[in-house]
């Protein structure tokens, strides 16, 4: 009898952790924020929520067997705060940034003008999007603005879970909902 109970408990706990594991991988996730470089919307050590379905499941890689593709994909919207696979080694390779331009759009650069490139606009192979930092100086364009590709981006930042400092945890800063 204490065994099956045992047994039961193991198999109650193991789906748990699987359905948790399988929850965070295609449904939502927490992302820490590092710096202060978002601020005064996000201070570091918010806990913010991001909601990986919100443009779509992604499903596979580009050099995977069934390829890259979004299950019930959803447009990026300009504006939307969004989390993406950065290169290199920034915070465990996620970064935060606001959608400034679609596929398609021609933004002034320099003397003249560019068109981010998209599928449809440029034939490009894949679709982009032009991310710029929450914290702008005045209406102009920070300079670290950068193109990346629609399979880089996980999904749309929604809201602040909670904050943590070396206070402990900021209960003025909990479910705050981002624009």
């Amino acid at each position: 009898m204490r065994l099956s109970l045992f047994l039961r408990f193991l198999l109650a706990l193991a789906v748990t952790v699987a359905l948790m594991l399988f929850f965070r991988a295609t449904v939502l996730t927490v992302c820490t924020i590092e710096g202060a470089a978002f601020e005064p919307l996000l201070q570091q050590g918010d806990r913010i929520l991001v909601n990986r379905w919100s443009y779509g499941l992604r499903t596979g890689t580009e050099d995977g067997l069934f390829g890259y593709a979004r299950l019930w994909q959803q447009p990026i919207r300009r504006g939307d705060i969004v989390v993406f696979e950065a290169a290199g080694k920034a915070s465990g390779g996620k970064m935060l940034a606001r959608c400034k331009a679609l596929p398609g759009d021609t933004l002034p650069y320099q003397k003249g003008l560019v068109v981010v490139p998209g599928i449809k606009s440029t034939c490009a192979r894949a679709d982009y999007y032009l991310l710029e930092p929450l914290q702008q100086v005045r209406g102009k364009v920070p300079g670290n603005t950068s193109l990346v590709e629609e399979q880089q981006i996980i999904g749309r930042a929604t809201m602040v879970l909670y904050h943590i400092d070396s206070s402990g945890i900021d209960r003025n800063r909990c479910f705050l909902y981002l624009p």
